[in-house]
This record gives C-alpha cells, sequence and structure tokens, in this order.
C-alpha cells in the first residue's frame, strides 16, 4: 500500500476511533452514580477478559517474540492510556460536565502534534500554523459554552478541571510512546499490540477492585449494578477492543503530526453525544468549532501532502 493509499485510509480509521472513544465521555453521565474509579475498573476488567480470549488462538506465535522489555512497556502504555486517563477523564467529566472535560482533552492534537513535530521526518511546525490555529478556535468556541457565565466558584468544578488536564497528559504520552512502539515493532500486527494492552490493562484493574470498592460507601440496587456491568462491558468492546485496533492501525499510516490532529475526532464526537444526550442542537459557536476542526485536519492533510 503506498503513501497516497496510506493517508485516507488512516484519517478514516482515526474518525472511526474518534467516534468509538468520543462514548467514553457520556458513561459517567450514564452511570453518575458510580465512581470514576469503579468505572475504570469494570471497563478494564471486561477489556482484560476478552482480550485474554482472543489471545488464546494467536499465543503461539506471540511468545516466540514476547521479551521482558515488551512487558515493561505494554505496562507503561496500559497505566497511561487506560488506567490513568479513564479515572482522571471520568472523574473530570462528573465534576466538571462533558463540554469542561471535552474542552480540555481537546488539547491533545496540539500537545501531541508538537511534540511530534520533533520526531525525525516530521513536517515542521511552522507548516501547521494554520492547522494549530484552527485547532485553537474550536477549543475555544467548545468550551465557551462550559466556561463562560459560571454563576459561582465550585471547588468540584476546579478538580474535575484539574483531573481533565491529568487525562490529558498521561495521553498525550501515551500516544506517542504507542506509535514509537508499533514502529519499532513492524512484525507484530496492530490488534496483537491492543490485545497484549488489554491483557495488561485486565491485570492492572484487579488492583483496582479493593480502591474501588472502599472509596464508595452507597448501597447500589441490583438494577444498578446490572446497569453498570452493561456500561462497562460496552466501553470495553467498543472503545477499548475496536476503538484502539483501529488507533493503533492508523498510527502505523500516518506521521505523529498528522496522528496528533486524528485525537481532534474524539472531541468532536464526544461532543455531539452530549448534544444527543441533552436533547438540543449546537449553540452557534459549537458550530464554528465544528467546522474548524474539520478545516483543521484538512490543512494539516495538504501540509503532508506537500
Amino acid at each position: 500500500m503506498d503513501g497516497r493509499t496510506q493517508i485516507p485510509l488512516g484519517i478514516l480509521f482515526g474518525m472511526i476511533a474518534g467516534a468509538l472513544w468520543g462514548t467514553v465521555f457520556i458513561a459517567p453521565e450514564l452511570a453518575r452514580d458510580f465512581t470514576g474509579l469503579q468505572l475504570a475498573a469494570g471497563r478494564y476488567l471486561v477489556y482484560g477478559a476478552v482480550s485474554a480470549v482472543l489471545l488464546i488462538p494467536r499465543w503461539p506465535a506471540l511468545r516466540t517474540w514476547l521479551e521482558p522489555g515488551h512487558w515493561r512497556a505494554l505496562v507503561g502504555l496500559s497505566l497511561l492510556a487506560n488506567i490513568v486517563y479513564y479515572i482522571a477523564l471520568a472523574t473530570a467529566v462528573q465534576w466538571g460536565g462533558v463540554a469542561m472535560a471535552s474542552l480540555v482533552i481537546g488539547f491533545l492534537p496540539v500537545a501531541v502534534t508538537v511534540v511530534g513535530s520533533r520526531a525525525q521526518g516530521a513536517v515542521p511546525l511552522r507548516r501547521l500554523a494554520t492547522s494549530l490555529l484552527f485547532i485553537a478556535v474550536a477549543i475555544v468556541c467548545i468550551g465557551w459554552q462550559a466556561l463562560a457565565g459560571e454563576g459561582s466558584f465550585e471547588w468540584r468544578r476546579l478538580a474535575g478541571f484539574a483531573c481533565a488536564v491529568t487525562a490529558l497528559v498521561s495521553w498525550t504520552i501515551y500516544a506517542l510512546r504507542n506509535a514509537r512502539w508499533l514502529h519499532r515493532l513492524p512484525q507484530v500486527s496492530a490488534h496483537d499490540w491492543n490485545l497484549l494492552t488489554g491483557l495488561v490493562t485486565g491485570a492492572l484493574s484487579l488492583l483496582l477492585i479493593p480502591a474501588a470498592m472502599y472509596f464508595d460507601s452507597r448501597t447500589h440496587s441490583a438494577g444498578a449494578w446490572t446497569r453498570f456491568a452493561a456500561i462497562s462491558a460496552g466501553m470495553a468492546v467498543f472503545a477499548s477492543i475496536l476503538g484502539n485496533g483501529f488507533w493503533n492501525r492508523m498510527s502505523r499510516m500516518l506521521p505523529l503530526t498528522l496522528v496528533g490532529q486524528m485525537i481532534l475526532f474524539e472531541t468532536l464526537f464526544a461532543l455531539l453525544y452530549g448534544f444527543a444526550w441533552e436533547a438540543r442542537l449546537p449553540a452557534p459557536t459549537e458550530w464554528v468549532a465544528m467546522a474548524c476542526v474539520g478545516l483543521s485536519v484538512v490543512l494539516c492533510l495538504h501540509a503532508h501532502r506537500r
């Protein structure tokens, strides 16, 4: 597959990953009676279990190249992309709202693109200036509804903002390290790497269960637990298994500076799902933001074609 074919297909995979990942912004609203720690534990237990089952027939081939260094890398990637990221994100959504969390996570393309521009062979940052400007405009518009006109200071909102920043930093580091590992291991399929990450994440999530139960003193009904199990399973299959799989395939097709742009689709879809959840149409500033998202990606694509 040549480069001209890889870039459009990579962008499509990035859009699909963003559509699947955007659902995790709504999950904390669907299960507000559970903590972010519980949501992370439930989601990643299912993710680990499904990954373990899918790895069984593939294990004889995988064990021939797996080394201790690979397992250490998978532990670090699992913590960054899953455990730390989603605990922080779910808490940010519950304490600060979907729009505020989406606003902060919307800075991911800027962070990954700026850092990725230092990689060998990357498009110079000056050629991405216009694209990054549209991203900045989009982020300002996206957060306008959430950050403007707040009546009084709320410590929970400030804490939610801090959690969103934590998620931003965690995922920025993950996106760069994961892309480098995928390029370093061309013999490993993106699907297998995702399943191995899921296996390690599932093992790490076992450590979350005692803390998740200790910090929640509320009593939940059988119906609430059933809803919690369904939400956890949905996030594990659609966001973790399918979403991560599309993202890993995209990471091999696109340079790091363009990978950074693709993360903005997660913010876009999170907002669309938020509008559906609130049963309203986007405000004028939100329409502008979505237009800027599209323009930023088109301009970034043009810079890479040049």
